[in-house]
């Protein structure tokens, strides 16, 4: 792969620290000192007009004195001088700096438009930067300590990466007694440059990083830093803090760094489907940077507890089921298993107390035999020292028997004394090691979401194709139509309108403009039916009384016309009436009432919300919420986060519901989310379930003007699945080719691909000898992320069996502008075509997309390629760092 753009900002050869000095309390000055303390071995330059030497060294008057082109610059003097020192250094050709200097965006309006020149002076020279207001960065494996912290940080395999500088010198001081090193510590600051997206696009490349910890409290671009985590995520564990869960606090957020903050459900949303963990303190991050170092790595969520004592066995078990830990059910065997080896006086069950007197023989037959058992995905092993317990030595059965299972394995040995040689040998094996229950318990229930998670990134939702395709330009016109008039609510008609062209079923709506066609529209409906109250400015219609059910005549329903509408006038003198609706009873003895819906938060788009439905449904706040798209394990997800679940099966008299209809109204609503930017709001409430199937009794529906893009998903979190690129093709040969898009599960169809292609062709894709794809190059060329990539697939059928006959791709750069691209084609299905095609559709697409170029690198021996190139009208040069490669580009 080639070498990261940040590379040289993270693995700097040579620094520049602007305002160097000898003074204690300068910024400047302690990052010069740290500099040479941690013994980093680049080229370091000084740089100040005051003083001709710092700490005996020469001190440079300005960027365009120094002897070289430095690769980094560290910026830390008075925010009135930034700018034009960041021009400076644009001008001598530095393209990579850190802004530790305060005085920005977080001083108010002043600070804003100083920080909106630094941005466009660093876009005018092409340089890259993090901060301003940051504490700087640490790359401990090269020493480099560009940061104004104190202490000494051990290298490691950990990246942490913190909006907030005090949190990293927190978590720094805390790792050096802790023995914990980092690959890389980042302190973002203000992110007006670089923010997580792009870092966290470099961790995922570092080959020193294997584990990430984020501290957030706002995000810029939910789109690139969702992509960003998801993609990250893959491969590399990720837990996070982040701050702002309350009003208060996220007022205090936006005061600090000016980030939205967005709402915290939300967030949390994006932890589920980005396949990482959240943690809500700084010492549960504590924790869990522990586990992280030790790479254990979880496979469910069910938990044994094995402990001498039975008091802390019983909070233990207590703690992990309030956080939804499940316990360990132990199959028959492993209960006979331990009869042959503990007292008979053991508890006989999950927690696992071997008594007071347990030895080291006794842990490790426990330990081993939960281990052993499939029911189990991980023990936390817990002592108390006591008269007769050696803990030293059952820690030591411990590591021993850890040895043997890849299944995670956490201990807490409680107490000091006693116990510190049994958490040194812990430690030294890579055991995650606590001194109360309450930490370990917690991990493993973090542990335990990630893998939950891990399973919720790997949805990658695809095409309602099996069912009848949406009227999406109906539902357009519906919403043109309405926002041409100046509406932002769409009426009844219209919101179940929109529900219709998606193919939710729905109660007939009819509008009465006065009583008599009340009467006669009822008449039509035939009795019993109901009237609502139709305007746009109440949202809760039996607020006002604006609901009657069950009229069986047109007197009543000529009746209630008028008392509605003097209610009202009565309630609420201010609103808009558009007529009454009328509907047919609709009589489902064994319905349940259920909402769905949809809102757009400001940071993360539109968001899906599932929960008990009715009129009560702000008192009773069961809801859950998730990003779209969704497929049905998502939508089966969402409903069994919320309490209505447990209704929605047998329940007392009633039938359990048709759980496949809703979970189809679900991917309906996912769909018109996707395929509608308009919509700002919806509500269907209630949405009627039972044993027949599901309809929408009542919907609302706000829309809100939107600016066309080039991305047709680009107010999405979360790209879905593009369908609407599948195309299909057919061979001079006659058989019929499937061109599409990658999907994860493409994984095995990719290896065998691979497997079969002649090693010259596996030369010329990858430039080296590939045999076949590791597990996580695999993921990488499947597990896409459709925003930054595209991966189009050739495929036909032979004997019944799908084949893949070639595949195209590129990667946008950088610049978002241009994108690199690759192409291979199976040996046995060359000269057909395959290829010319296969790149034809992928320069459609990144057309689509707004790119203007499309370049790619070719071996000067891969003559069939070039020749396909020139044919397509690349330009083909000799690549200007290695003659034995042909650097070819065209304009799209």
């Amino acid at each position: 792969m080639p070498r990261h753009y940040l590379h040289p900002l993270f693995n700097a050869r040579s620094v520049a620290v602007f305002g160097a000095s000898e003074r204690e309390d300068s910024v400047a000055g302690t990052l010069f000192r740290n500099l040479r303390q941690a013994g980093y071995k680049g080229e370091v330059y000084p740089v100040n007009p005051k003083y001709a030497t710092v700490f005996g060294e020469r001190c440079f008057a300005s960027a365009g004195e120094l002897p070289a082109v430095p690769e980094l610059a560290l910026i830390a003097t008075p925010a009135s001088t930034v700018v034009s020192i960041m021009q400076a250094c644009g001008q001598h050709g530095i393209r990579h700096a850190i802004v530790l200097s305060a005085g920005f965006r977080e001083v108010g309006a002043q600070g804003m438009a100083l920080e909106d020149a630094l941005v466009a002076i660093a876009r005018q020279y092409g340089i890259r930067f993090i901060g301003p207001n940051c504490l700087g960065i640490q790359r401990p494996s090269i020493g480099l300590n560009a940061t104004f912290s104190q202490g000494v940080t051990q290298a490691g395999d950990l990246a942490l990466v913190s909006q907030s500088g005090a949190l990293c010198t927190a978590m720094l001081d805390w790792a050096e007694t802790n023995g914990i090193g980092f690959s890389s510590v980042i302190s973002t600051g203000a992110s007006a440059d670089l923010d997580f997206g792009e870092i966290l696009d470099y961790l995922a490349v570092d080959t020193q990083t294997k584990g990430i910890l984020l501290y957030i409290e706002g995000i810029r671009d939910a789109r690139r830093f969702m992509s960003a985590l998801r993609a990250t995520a893959r491969f590399k564990p990720i837990v996070m803090v982040k701050v702002g869960r309350h009003a208060t606090g996220a007022k205090a957020v936006m005061s600090h760094t000016g980030a939205l903050v967005g709402s915290d459900a939300v967030f949390d949303a994006l932890v589920r489907r980005a396949g990482v963990v959240r943690v809500n303190t700084i010492l549960q991050l504590f924790a869990s940077a522990r586990a992280l170092s030790t790479h254990i790595q979880p496979t469910g969520n069910r938990l044994a507890i094995v402990t001498n004592g039975g008091g802390p066995g019983v909070m233990a078990t207590d703690l992990a089921v309030d956080m939804g830990v499940r316990m360990a059910e132990l199959s028959p065997a492993t209960i006979t298993a331990l009869d042959a080896v503990l007292p008979s006086n053991w508890s006989q069950a999950n927690p696992l107390d071997i008594i007071g007197d347990a030895t080291a023989a006794r842990y490790r037959a426990a330990v081993d035999a939960c281990l052993r058992d499939d029911n189990v995905d991980g023990v936390l092993a817990m002592l108390t020292p006591q008269a007769m317990t050696r803990p030293t030595e059952a820690a030591q059965a411990v590591v021993d028997v850890a040895k043997t299972s890849s299944k995670p394995v956490l201990t807490c040995w409680m107490g000091e004394a006693q116990v510190i040689e049994g958490r040194r040998l812990f430690k030294q094996a890579g055991i995650p090691y606590f001194t109360t229950p309450e930490p370990a318990v917690e991990v493993f229930s973090f542990l335990s979401a990630f893998y939950e998670n891990q399973r919720l990134l790997m949805q990658t939702p695809g095409p309602l194709s099996h069912q009848a395709e949406p009227d999406v330009e109906g539902a357009r016109l519906i919403i043109e139509s309405a926002l041409a008039h100046g509406r932002h609510l769409l009426n009844e008609v219209e919101s179940k309108a929109l529900l219709s062209a998606f193919h939710i079923p729905i109660a007939q709506t009819l509008i009465a403009r006065d009583p008599m066609e009340a009467m006669l529209l009822a008449q039509q409906l035939g009795f019993p039916v109901a009237m609502k109250i139709n305007s746009p400015d109440i949202t809760h219609k039996s607020d006002v009384n604006g609901v009657r059910l069950g009229l069986s005549s047109g007197q009543a329903v000529r009746a209630a016309f008028g008392e509605m509408l003097a209610d009202v006038q009565r309630l609420r003198p201010d609103a808009t009436l558009e007529g009454i609706v009328i509907e047919p009873m609709v009589a489902r003895p064994h319905a349940r009432e259920v909402l769905l819906g949809m809102t757009s938060d400001p940071v993360l788009g539109p968001v899906i919300v599932f929960g008990a439905g009715g009129v009560d449904v702000e008192a009773f706040q069961d809801r859950a919420v998730t990003l779209p798209p969704l497929n049905r394990y998502l939508a089966r997800d969402l409903i069994q986060r919320t309490r209505v679940a447990m209704l929605l099966g047998p329940f007392r008299n009633r039938p359990p519901i048709d759980m496949d209809t809703l979970e189809n109204v679900l991917l309906r609503l996912s769909e018109m989310v996707c395929e509608l930017p308009w919509l700002a709001e919806m509500d269907i409430n209630p949405l009627l379930v039972d044993e027949h199937g599901a309809l929408a009794l009542d919907a609302r529906i706000v829309i809100a003007p939107r600016v066309p893009t080039a991305d047709r998903y680009g107010h999405m979190a979360i790209h879905p699945y593009p369908a609407h690129l599948v195309t299909r093709w057919q061979l001079p040969s006659g058989n019929d080719v499937l061109i599409r898009p990658i999907r994860p599960e493409d994984a095995e169809l990719t290896q065998g691909f691979v497997r079969s292609l002649s090693e010259e062709s596996k030369y010329f894709r990858f430039m080296d000898a590939v045999r076949e794809l590791s597990p996580t190059m695999l993921a990488r060329l499947t597990q896409i992320d459709y925003t930054r990539e595209m991966a189009l697939l050739a495929l036909t059928e032979i004997d019944g069996k799908e084949v893949e006959l070639g595949v195209a791709r590129y990667a946008i750069n950088p610049d978002a502008e241009s994108c690199e691209f690759a192409l291979v084609v199976d040996d046995r299905w060359q000269k057909q075509g395959i290829g010319h095609k296969l790149m034809d559709v992928l320069m459609d697409v990144a057309r689509s997309k707004g790119l203007k170029m499309m370049e790619g690198e070719v071996l000067k021996t891969n003559r069939p390629m070039l020749k396909l190139v020139e044919a397509l009208g690349f330009r083909v040069e000799v690549h200007p760092e290695d003659d034995t490669v042909r650097k070819v580009s065209r304009a799209l």
